[in-house]
């Protein structure tokens, strides 16, 4: 055979090689990674996982049947003090701007490590394990009209901090589990860390600080995905700004929820 005959072959061999090569070297990294920093559950610390099974296991999941069909807290089915007319009333609201929420479990000290190592040492790949518990408490009933997911997008501050933006990733991975698309839909907050400020600090700093991202799509349907819901101030200011932008229906879901 020809040599010119050849030169088709020989350059998808060189394709393939391009394509083969950065996968190799980005598996020869993490294996270099993972011989100098062992994976540890951030839970228990033990080797091998992000989330060993026994604490997977162990976490206080939130019970639907017992949960606020309305605010999602942990123990509100019958008679809810979280979104009562006085609570609302003290967030200066007379209904809950949110169609309907859900937290995947009850902040304690295990989900409080998990939101920690995954934010403040910057363990990216825990995004993954977070997401796919937040999926797993989406309603069927929020499924039916094909949401948007969206995230309320850390300040600049806070992403040169960590290195990423942790809201955006924990979002993808959750929509990458419901099989439903991501889209940029909110303005970036210029809020103070919302962490150390208490309840009604943490009302009054977001108010109305968030806004639709200028040009953005209004879609009919959103579910706003956040790490922790405290007050549910965060949540509360997104369903706002997504309203006004022309959304009509707008569920928030997080990992955890605070219960006091």
């Amino acid at each position: 055979m020809h040599l010119l005959d050849c030169s088709p072959r020989i350059e998808a061999m060189r394709t393939a090689a391009r394509k083969t090569a950065p996968n190799l070297m980005r598996r020869l990294g993490e294996a270099a990674a993972e011989t100098l920093w062992t994976t540890r559950c951030a839970v228990c610390d033990a080797p091998g996982e992000l989330l060993c099974a026994p604490c997977a296991e162990r976490l206080a999941y939130v019970d639907a049947l017992r949960a606020c069909p309305r605010c999602g807290a942990p123990y509100g089915a019958v008679q809810c003090t979280e979104c009562s007319r006085t609570m609302l009333a003290s967030a200066r609201r007379a209904s809950l701007p949110c169609d309907a929420m859900a937290s995947a479990v009850a902040f304690d000290e295990a989900a409080q490590r998990l939101v920690g190592t995954f934010k403040d040492r910057s363990e990216a790949r825990l995004a993954a394990v977070l997401g796919s518990l937040i999926a797993r408490v989406v309603p069927p009933a929020w499924m039916a009209e094909r949401p948007v997911v969206t995230f309320v997008p850390a300040t600049r501050a806070a992403r040169a901090r960590r290195g990423f933006d942790h809201g955006q990733l924990l979002a993808q991975a959750t929509a990458d589990r419901l099989g439903l698309p991501l889209a940029a839909l909110l303005d970036q907050p210029s809020s103070a860390d919302q962490r150390r400020l208490g309840r009604r600090a943490r009302l009054g700093n977001m108010g109305k600080r968030l806004r639709c991202l200028p040009g953005a799509p209004a879609p009919p349907a959103v579910i706003v995905v956040d790490d922790v819901c405290t007050t549910g101030a965060t949540l509360y200011s997104a369903a706002d700004a997504l309203r006004e932008g022309g959304t009509r229906t707008v569920y928030g879901a997080a990992f955890a929820r605070v219960w006091d």
